[in-house]
Protein backbone atom coordinates (compact mmCIF):
# COMPACT_ATOMS: atom_id res chain seq x y z
CA UNK A 1 0.00 0.00 0.00
CA UNK A 2 2.68 2.54 1.18
CA UNK A 3 4.73 1.97 -2.64
CA UNK A 4 0.89 2.25 -4.15
CA UNK A 5 0.58 5.64 -2.58
CA UNK A 6 4.26 6.45 -3.56
CA UNK A 7 3.31 5.86 -7.14
CA UNK A 8 0.30 8.18 -6.81
CA UNK A 9 2.49 10.94 -5.38
CA UNK A 10 5.06 10.70 -8.12
CA UNK A 11 2.44 11.62 -10.95
CA UNK A 12 1.88 15.14 -9.20
CA UNK A 13 3.64 18.31 -10.38
CA UNK A 14 6.24 19.07 -8.48
CA UNK A 15 4.82 22.52 -7.56
CA UNK A 16 1.96 20.51 -5.93
CA UNK A 17 3.92 17.97 -4.01
CA UNK A 18 5.82 20.84 -2.42
CA UNK A 19 2.82 23.05 -1.83
CA UNK A 20 1.79 19.83 -0.17
CA UNK A 21 4.94 19.15 1.55
CA UNK A 22 4.95 22.66 2.89
CA UNK A 23 1.71 21.46 5.04
CA UNK A 24 3.19 18.30 6.05
CA UNK A 25 5.95 20.18 7.34
CA UNK A 26 3.85 21.64 9.81
CA UNK A 27 1.83 18.93 10.10
CA UNK A 28 4.70 17.35 11.85
CA UNK A 29 6.22 20.32 13.73
CA UNK A 30 2.44 20.70 15.47
CA UNK A 31 1.93 16.96 16.27
CA UNK A 32 5.93 15.95 17.35
CA UNK A 33 7.03 18.03 20.40
CA UNK A 34 10.40 15.95 19.95
CA UNK A 35 10.98 17.02 16.57
CA UNK A 36 9.88 20.42 17.17
CA UNK A 37 12.35 20.92 20.06
CA UNK A 38 15.12 19.05 17.67
CA UNK A 39 14.16 21.54 15.30
CA UNK A 40 14.21 25.18 17.71
CA UNK A 41 17.40 23.88 20.04
CA UNK A 42 19.10 23.29 16.59
CA UNK A 43 18.05 26.79 14.91
CA UNK A 44 19.01 28.58 18.17
CA UNK A 45 22.61 26.82 18.18
CA UNK A 46 23.51 28.14 15.33
CA UNK A 47 22.25 31.83 15.84
CA UNK A 48 18.77 31.63 14.20
CA UNK A 49 16.07 32.85 16.63
CA UNK A 50 14.22 34.55 13.76
CA UNK A 51 10.47 33.57 12.98
CA UNK A 52 11.04 33.41 9.34
CA UNK A 53 13.85 30.75 9.12
CA UNK A 54 12.27 29.15 11.58
CA UNK A 55 8.99 29.15 8.92
CA UNK A 56 11.42 28.27 5.98
CA UNK A 57 12.91 25.21 7.81
CA UNK A 58 9.43 23.48 8.69
CA UNK A 59 8.26 24.07 5.40
CA UNK A 60 11.37 22.76 3.75
CA UNK A 61 11.51 19.75 6.07
CA UNK A 62 7.89 18.66 4.54
CA UNK A 63 9.03 19.35 0.93
CA UNK A 64 12.10 16.79 1.19
CA UNK A 65 9.49 14.15 2.54
CA UNK A 66 6.83 15.18 -0.83
CA UNK A 67 9.66 15.58 -3.23
CA UNK A 68 10.70 11.47 -3.03
CA UNK A 69 8.52 9.76 -4.69
CA UNK A 70 8.51 11.46 -7.60
CA UNK A 71 12.61 11.76 -7.72
CA UNK A 72 13.11 7.87 -6.99
CA UNK A 73 9.91 7.09 -9.32
CA UNK A 74 9.57 8.87 -11.96
CA UNK A 75 11.99 8.72 -15.58
CA UNK A 76 15.30 9.71 -14.57
CA UNK A 77 15.18 12.09 -17.93
CA UNK A 78 12.20 13.85 -16.69
CA UNK A 79 13.66 14.19 -13.00
CA UNK A 80 17.06 15.49 -14.37
CA UNK A 81 14.94 18.17 -16.02
CA UNK A 82 14.25 19.85 -13.25
CA UNK A 83 18.02 20.80 -12.46
CA UNK A 84 17.97 24.49 -14.29
CA UNK A 85 21.36 24.75 -13.71
CA UNK A 86 24.66 23.98 -12.24
CA UNK A 87 26.66 26.82 -10.33
CA UNK A 88 30.36 25.07 -9.91
CA UNK A 89 30.51 23.02 -12.72
CA UNK A 90 33.77 24.26 -13.87
CA UNK A 91 35.69 23.02 -10.90
CA UNK A 92 34.29 19.02 -11.35
CA UNK A 93 35.41 19.62 -14.69
CA UNK A 94 38.91 20.46 -13.98
CA UNK A 95 38.48 17.53 -11.79
CA UNK A 96 37.82 15.10 -14.34
CA UNK A 97 40.22 16.42 -16.97
CA UNK A 98 42.44 15.89 -14.32
CA UNK A 99 41.47 11.92 -14.07
CA UNK A 100 40.70 12.59 -10.17
CA UNK A 101 38.74 10.79 -8.66
CA UNK A 102 36.12 13.01 -6.96
CA UNK A 103 34.45 13.39 -3.44
CA UNK A 104 31.03 15.31 -3.11
CA UNK A 105 29.87 15.82 0.17
CA UNK A 106 26.06 16.62 0.49
CA UNK A 107 24.88 17.68 3.74
CA UNK A 108 21.03 17.64 4.39
CA UNK A 109 20.55 21.18 2.56
CA UNK A 110 17.91 20.89 0.27
CA UNK A 111 17.65 18.45 -2.17
CA UNK A 112 20.30 16.27 -1.76
CA UNK A 113 18.75 13.36 -3.61
CA UNK A 114 18.57 15.64 -6.53
CA UNK A 115 22.87 16.28 -6.54
CA UNK A 116 23.47 12.53 -7.11
CA UNK A 117 20.93 12.26 -10.24
CA UNK A 118 22.44 15.24 -11.60
CA UNK A 119 25.96 13.79 -11.37
CA UNK A 120 24.92 10.46 -13.09
CA UNK A 121 23.66 12.49 -15.71
CA UNK A 122 27.66 12.89 -16.21
CA UNK A 123 29.98 10.49 -14.76
CA UNK A 124 29.53 7.33 -12.25
CA UNK A 125 28.85 8.18 -8.94
CA UNK A 126 29.12 5.80 -5.81
CA UNK A 127 26.87 6.65 -2.90
CA UNK A 128 27.35 6.06 0.33
CA UNK A 129 23.90 4.57 2.11
CA UNK A 130 22.60 3.60 5.17
CA UNK A 131 20.18 0.63 5.64
CA UNK A 132 16.66 2.15 6.82
CA UNK A 133 15.06 1.03 10.06
CA UNK A 134 11.98 0.04 8.17
CA UNK A 135 12.74 -3.12 5.95
CA UNK A 136 9.66 -2.21 3.35
CA UNK A 137 11.18 0.91 2.69
CA UNK A 138 14.97 -0.90 2.03
CA UNK A 139 14.01 -2.31 -2.03
CA UNK A 140 12.20 1.28 -2.81
CA UNK A 141 14.94 3.50 -2.17
CA UNK A 142 17.70 0.96 -3.98
CA UNK A 143 15.53 1.33 -7.00
CA UNK A 144 15.03 4.68 -6.51
CA UNK A 145 18.40 5.45 -5.99
CA UNK A 146 20.80 3.27 -8.03
CA UNK A 147 19.62 3.90 -11.62
CA UNK A 148 21.92 3.91 -14.24
CA UNK A 149 25.41 5.33 -13.07
CA UNK A 150 24.01 5.67 -9.47
CA UNK A 151 25.54 2.56 -7.17
CA UNK A 152 24.95 2.11 -3.64
CA UNK A 153 27.64 1.36 -0.74
CA UNK A 154 26.39 0.22 2.49
CA UNK A 155 28.03 1.79 5.38
CA UNK A 156 30.20 -1.59 6.02
CA UNK A 157 33.51 -2.26 5.14
CA UNK A 158 32.26 -3.59 2.38
CA UNK A 159 31.03 -0.37 1.37
CA UNK A 160 33.77 1.51 2.55
CA UNK A 161 36.01 -0.58 -0.30
CA UNK A 162 33.45 -0.04 -2.87
CA UNK A 163 33.82 3.83 -2.77
CA UNK A 164 38.02 3.61 -2.56
CA UNK A 165 37.57 1.44 -5.52
CA UNK A 166 35.27 4.24 -7.27
CA UNK A 167 37.93 6.87 -6.64
CA UNK A 168 41.01 4.81 -7.04
CA UNK A 169 39.06 4.46 -10.77
CA UNK A 170 38.79 8.37 -10.86
CA UNK A 171 35.27 8.27 -10.29
CA UNK A 172 33.35 10.07 -7.82
CA UNK A 173 31.39 8.91 -4.88
CA UNK A 174 28.33 11.13 -2.57
CA UNK A 175 28.69 11.35 0.94
CA UNK A 176 26.05 13.05 3.63
CA UNK A 177 28.85 14.27 5.58
CA UNK A 178 26.40 15.68 8.62
CA UNK A 179 24.86 12.43 9.49
CA UNK A 180 25.69 11.19 13.12
CA UNK A 181 27.58 8.27 12.49
CA UNK A 182 28.10 4.64 14.18
CA UNK A 183 30.36 4.15 17.33
CA UNK A 184 34.22 4.03 16.53
CA UNK A 185 33.20 5.86 13.02
CA UNK A 186 33.20 10.07 13.98
CA UNK A 187 34.73 12.15 16.70
CA UNK A 188 33.53 14.86 18.32
CA UNK A 189 33.79 18.32 16.60
CA UNK A 190 32.08 21.69 16.78
CA UNK A 191 29.29 22.30 14.83
CA UNK A 192 27.10 25.66 14.81
CA UNK A 193 28.74 25.91 18.83
CA UNK A 194 28.22 22.16 19.82
CA UNK A 195 29.69 19.04 20.33
CA UNK A 196 28.45 16.52 17.68
CA UNK A 197 29.68 13.27 17.05
CA UNK A 198 31.66 13.89 13.18
CA UNK A 199 32.24 11.58 10.69
CA UNK A 200 36.09 10.40 10.25
CA UNK A 201 35.26 9.03 6.75
CA UNK A 202 34.74 11.19 4.47
CA UNK A 203 38.09 13.12 5.29
CA UNK A 204 39.79 9.98 5.23
CA UNK A 205 39.00 9.67 1.81
CA UNK A 206 39.12 13.45 0.33
CA UNK A 207 42.88 13.41 1.45
CA UNK A 208 43.48 10.49 -0.90
CA UNK A 209 46.02 11.46 -3.55
CA UNK A 210 45.11 11.87 -6.89
CA UNK A 211 41.27 12.95 -5.10
CA UNK A 212 39.45 16.30 -5.60
CA UNK A 213 36.76 17.17 -2.24
CA UNK A 214 33.86 19.46 -3.33
CA UNK A 215 30.30 20.52 -1.59
CA UNK A 216 27.57 20.25 -3.29
CA UNK A 217 23.67 20.51 -2.56
CA UNK A 218 20.18 21.46 -4.37
CA UNK A 219 18.71 24.79 -3.59
CA UNK A 220 15.04 24.41 -4.22
CA UNK A 221 13.58 27.21 -6.30
CA UNK A 222 10.24 28.45 -5.72
CA UNK A 223 7.03 27.46 -6.03
CA UNK A 224 8.26 24.21 -7.63
CA UNK A 225 10.37 25.49 -10.66
CA UNK A 226 12.82 23.41 -9.87
CA UNK A 227 16.36 23.15 -8.54
CA UNK A 228 19.82 24.81 -8.88
CA UNK A 229 23.01 22.72 -8.06
CA UNK A 230 25.53 24.47 -6.41
CA UNK A 231 29.26 23.15 -5.96
CA UNK A 232 31.61 24.73 -4.46
CA UNK A 233 35.60 23.09 -3.70
CA UNK A 234 36.00 22.58 0.17
CA UNK A 235 38.01 25.00 1.73
CA UNK A 236 41.20 25.22 3.11
CA UNK A 237 41.49 23.98 6.92
CA UNK A 238 42.63 26.28 9.55
CA UNK A 239 45.74 26.38 10.94
CA UNK A 240 45.60 23.81 14.24
CA UNK A 241 42.24 22.61 13.15
CA UNK A 242 41.25 19.02 13.11
CA UNK A 243 39.65 17.03 9.66
CA UNK A 244 36.44 16.46 11.50
CA UNK A 245 35.98 20.52 12.80
CA UNK A 246 37.37 21.44 8.96
CA UNK A 247 34.54 19.58 7.73
CA UNK A 248 31.89 20.70 9.96
CA UNK A 249 33.08 24.46 9.38
CA UNK A 250 32.88 23.88 5.94
CA UNK A 251 29.28 22.43 6.06
CA UNK A 252 28.12 25.82 8.13
CA UNK A 253 29.53 28.11 6.07
CA UNK A 254 27.05 25.87 3.31
CA UNK A 255 24.07 26.26 5.30
CA UNK A 256 24.42 29.81 6.25
CA UNK A 257 23.67 30.40 1.95
CA UNK A 258 20.29 29.44 2.50
CA UNK A 259 19.73 28.30 6.24
CA UNK A 260 16.07 27.78 5.79
CA UNK A 261 16.63 24.60 3.08
CA UNK A 262 18.54 22.99 6.01
CA UNK A 263 16.65 20.26 7.84
CA UNK A 264 17.07 21.82 11.35
CA UNK A 265 14.93 18.61 12.70
CA UNK A 266 17.15 15.95 12.09
CA UNK A 267 19.23 15.30 16.11
CA UNK A 268 22.84 16.01 14.97
CA UNK A 269 23.62 16.02 18.12
CA UNK A 270 23.06 12.57 19.41
CA UNK A 271 25.24 10.55 20.81
CA UNK A 272 25.21 7.10 19.69
CA UNK A 273 25.22 4.35 21.75
CA UNK A 274 28.51 3.60 23.29
CA UNK A 275 29.92 6.86 22.30
CA UNK A 276 32.19 8.57 24.88
CA UNK A 277 30.46 12.22 26.12
CA UNK A 278 31.15 14.90 23.97
CA UNK A 279 32.89 17.89 24.93
CA UNK A 280 36.05 20.03 24.41
CA UNK A 281 38.49 16.96 25.79
CA UNK A 282 37.49 15.06 22.65
CA UNK A 283 38.08 17.75 20.27
CA UNK A 284 34.73 19.55 20.44
CA UNK A 285 36.22 23.16 20.50
CA UNK A 286 39.63 23.08 18.21
CA UNK A 287 40.21 26.25 16.13
CA UNK A 288 37.20 28.23 14.53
Amino acid sequence: MSRFLMGLAARVPLAILHAVGAWLGWAVYGLSPTYRRHLRENLAAAGYDDAATRRAAIAAAGRQVAEIPAIWLRPRAEVAAWVRRIDGLEHVEAARAARKGMVFLTPHLGCFEIAALAAAERFPITVLYRRPKMAWLEPLIESGRARDNVRLARTDLSGVRELVGALSRGEAVGILPDQVPGVGEGEWAEFFGKPAYTMTLAPKLARRPDTACFLAWGERLPRGKGYVIHVRPMPPAAPGESEARHLNRAIEALVRERPGQYLWGYNRYKRPAGAPEGGSQHGASEAP
